[in-house]
């Protein structure tokens, strides 16, 4: 499975961007699809997550500002940033738990992109 990820970019304080995460390859069942940040020196920090059943979790730094959203035909996870603030400015990363069955057994996977750089200037 391979995840290719895009829609970062440099933009002013108050922009927008919405990243795209395209899975690919090998798919079972994404289930869970997290949003994750770094900055240079920093740990890498969980964003936003939705579950299987579509329950939504945001860190209280982005709520009611990013959205996350995905298109399960085109395997296809996103994450709608908007009011962004230059503190936003990182690589963001997608990472999803792909579920497979065999033999009545459930196998989970978990898969990284390959990062985009979101800055946001003043």
């Amino acid at each position: 499975v391979h995840l290719e990820e895009s829609g970062g970019g440099l933009v002013q304080s108050g922009g927008s961007l919405n990243l795209s995460c395209v899975a690919s390859g090998s798919i079972g069942v994404i289930e869970t699809v997290e949003w994750y940040r770094q900055v240079p020196e920093n740990e890498r920090e969980l964003v936003a997550s939705v579950t299987g059943d579509e329950s939504a979790f945001y860190i209280d730094a982005v709520k009611g500002r990013f959205t996350v959203s995905r298109d399960r035909i085109e395997n296809t996870q996103y994450l709608l940033m908007n009011g962004l603030k230059p503190e936003d400015t990182a690589a963001y990363f997608c990472h999803i738990t792909d579920l497979h069955y065999f033999n009545g057994a459930r196998y989970l996977y978990h898969y990284w992109g390959q990062g985009t750089q979101v800055t946001v200037s003043p």
